[in-house]
């Protein structure tokens, strides 16, 4: 064989199933490795939207996802993620493989927000609303489908007929589903929805929230004590999902304080107007998995941004499965 072997999407989501990413992650950060240590990526401005670089290294590898985001690709009928994963051998750092970016974003992120749910969330939480009806939102019905034992999914859209599309998938998988359509939120006013929207955020076990929302999609006070809701749609300082009120609430963790201290509106939001300072964060992915972080009685909340560990576990977990197999 020459040249250097590139995992394309079906090779990556075949190579690591839902379950096994959520177990590398755990695995990884109880052998040590610390989220805190992983290095800041950089976010390059381009004309069509932005380029981020993600670099890490751990154990016997190193890699780099290349990742852009372009907002107007979804009126071009493409993925508005996109990227490249180069793994790397870590003592020698000679290229191993390349892998396609957007199926590794895809399998990893409701893997690390799965990892959060499994420690947080209660053990019977069965009841799940998802905002959003992208590859994100699919994949989290996915993921907490293995952590948690799932009964009912209540998607919110914006689409109408994408809603739907995406609860008759869910309903394959045995679920009962509800689809709602959400009602567009405007610049620096408080959240709105419709009152079947409010029902069921009331009613809800489990909240992933999986859209380009730039204001928080629904008022923080809907949700019940003890429920548990991921944040995963910003990387951006001035964007979020989630209002200061929920925040304040929350026994609140995050992948690592760096990384949301410097890219998560959610709590960057609340802390530059006081709603909460930094040491409401109850602590990174590290600290949940050791049994660190103490939840309080009100909501348990996670919020996520993307970190290029997470990227690197599972690269290099499919690598060795690829590896295994020729």
């Amino acid at each position: 064989m020459s040249g250097l072997p590139y995992l394309d999407a079906d090779a990556v989501a075949r190579l690591v199933p839902a379950a096994r990413a959520v177990q590398l992650l755990e695995d990884a950060l109880r052998a040590g490795l610390d989220p805190e240590e992983t290095p800041r990526r950089p976010v390059v401005e381009l004309p069509a939207g932005q380029l981020l670089l993600m670099p890490a290294a751990f154990g016997r590898y190193a890699g780099v996802k290349a990742a852009t985001v372009a907002p107007g690709n979804a009126a071009r009928g493409l993925p508005r993620i996109q990227g490249t994963y180069l793994l790397y051998d870590g003592e020698t750092l000679t290229p191993l493989a390349a892998m396609d970016g957007i199926a590794l974003t895809s399998l990893r992120t409701p893997a690390v927000s799965a990892l959060a749910v499994r420690h947080l969330a209660a053990p019977g939480a069965g009841d799940l609303v998802v905002f959003g009806t992208g590859p994100q939102a699919w994949g989290h019905v996915l993921a907490f489908g293995e952590v948690r034992p799932l009964r009912r999914v209540t998607v919110v859209g914006r689409d109408p007929a994408r809603a739907e599309a995406f609860a008759a998938r869910c309903a394959a998988l045995g679920l009962e589903t509800a689809a709602l359509t959400a009602r567009p939120q405007e610049p620096g006013s408080p959240a709105r929805v419709t009152d079947e929207v409010a029902e069921a955020v009331r009613e809800a076990d489990l909240i992933a929230c999986c859209t380009t929302a730039r204001e928080p999609l629904f008022p923080g006070g809907l949700v019940r004590d003890g429920a548990t809701v991921v944040a995963i749609g910003s990387h951006e300082p001035d964007a979020r999902e989630l209002d200061g009120d929920l925040v304040a609430r929350s026994t609140v963790v995050v992948e690592a304080r760096t990384a949301a201290l410097a890219e998560a509106g959610d709590v960057v939001i609340p802390i530059s107007h006081g709603t909460i300072t930094t040491h409401h964060l109850a602590g990174d992915l590290a600290d949940l998995v050791a049994g660190r972080v103490a939840a309080g009685a009100g909501p348990r909340v996670f919020k996520g941004t993307g970190m290029a560990w997470e990227d690197l576990v599972v690269a290099a977990a499919a690598y060795e499965a690829w590896h295994g197999e020729t």
